[in-house]
């Protein structure tokens, strides 16, 4: 397998300045990505501004995002990541997800009451038949688009879309349509089992899904971890010791990472839950720590 590992700023706030830092760092350390989170409702940088800086500042390493397509008009959404990936010279990566599911998420984003996944499945459809450069007519209760063609093609084709999730629902659903998988808060156990069950639902489907397109988003603390991210943890999963999902320093976060490596995984992104004083020394912390991983 291609071990490949990407780095993200975590979910505190960027300025410029910052974000000009951490990309810096990171395209020369080696590590093969870069990648930012939507999160609709937190005070983050919007993952396609940030990316829209990064690729003028960058020409080495990939660029990845979390998009949250609810709230947002697919026609519009093909446009902006189409024209994205040209900005990034081809380099960029997607992975799909329908939000945190909270009742202000999902009233903020004008779904509340409706299925998330159904929509981003719809969403994702429409935004492909885009990029494929058909003309698209489209009626449902959300949408109608009558003949609308793309605005705007991808350099990539195609240009992939990975899913996330972590539920029954959503690993069959990323088993059916996705590009790939990029799961989070899961033991490797539990990682190796949700990449059986996406296996299975590709199978179903009559479709390849690439073994290399299993990957997970693991956040890390280099020292006693901040009690706010084991809290956040507790509200993800009430189910688990938060302790089993947040690696404590270097040797327990190279030992998760060849936990999940043995139960399938080869992507991974990397996230520090506490506060970066210097990403360049963050960066060489973590090159020092896993790095060599990287095949």
């Amino acid at each position: 397998m291609k071990i490949r590992f990407a780095v993200a700023p975590g979910s505190g706030p960027l300025d410029g300045e910052e974000l000009a830092r951490f990309g810096d760092a990171v395209e020369t350390s080696g590590f093969d990505g870069i990648w930012l989170s939507d999160l609709p409702l937190a005070p983050v940088l919007d993952p396609l501004l940030g990316l829209a800086v990064l690729a003028g500042r960058t020409r080495r390493c990939h660029l990845g995002a979390n998009v949250v397509p609810l709230g947002r008009n697919p026609f519009l959404l093909a446009k902006e990541l189409a024209q994205l990936d040209r900005l990034t010279g081809g380099r960029l990566l997607l992975s799909f997800v329908p939000g945190l599911g909270s009742p202000e998420e999902r009233e903020t984003l004008g779904v509340e009451g409706a299925d998330r996944g159904a929509i981003l499945e719809e969403a994702l459809g429409l935004v492909r038949a885009w990029w494929a450069g058909d003309v698209v007519d489209h009626r449902s209760p959300r949408w109608s688009f009558s003949t609308v063609a793309a605005a705007a093609r991808p350099v990539q084709d195609p240009l992939e879309v990975w899913l996330g999730g972590r539920a029954g629902t959503s690993l069959d659903r990323a088993g059916r349509i996705a590009d790939g998988w990029l799961g989070s808060t899961l033991t490797p156990d539990e990682a190796e089992r949700a990449r059986r069950r996406i296996q299975r639902a590709a199978s179903r489907a009559e479709r390849r899904f690439d073994p290399e397109h299993f990957g997970l988003s693991i956040g890390y603390a280099r020292a006693d971890p901040d009690p706010s991210a084991l809290a956040r943890l507790r509200v993800l999963r009430d189910d688990l010791d938060p302790r089993e999902l947040l690696p404590v320093g270097a040797q327990e976060l190279r030992s998760s990472i060849e936990r999940h490596i043995d139960a399938g995984l080869s992507k991974f992104v990397l996230r520090p839950t506490d506060a970066v004083a210097s990403w360049d020394e963050e960066v060489a912390w973590l090159a020092a720590a896993i790095l060599d991983l990287q095949t």
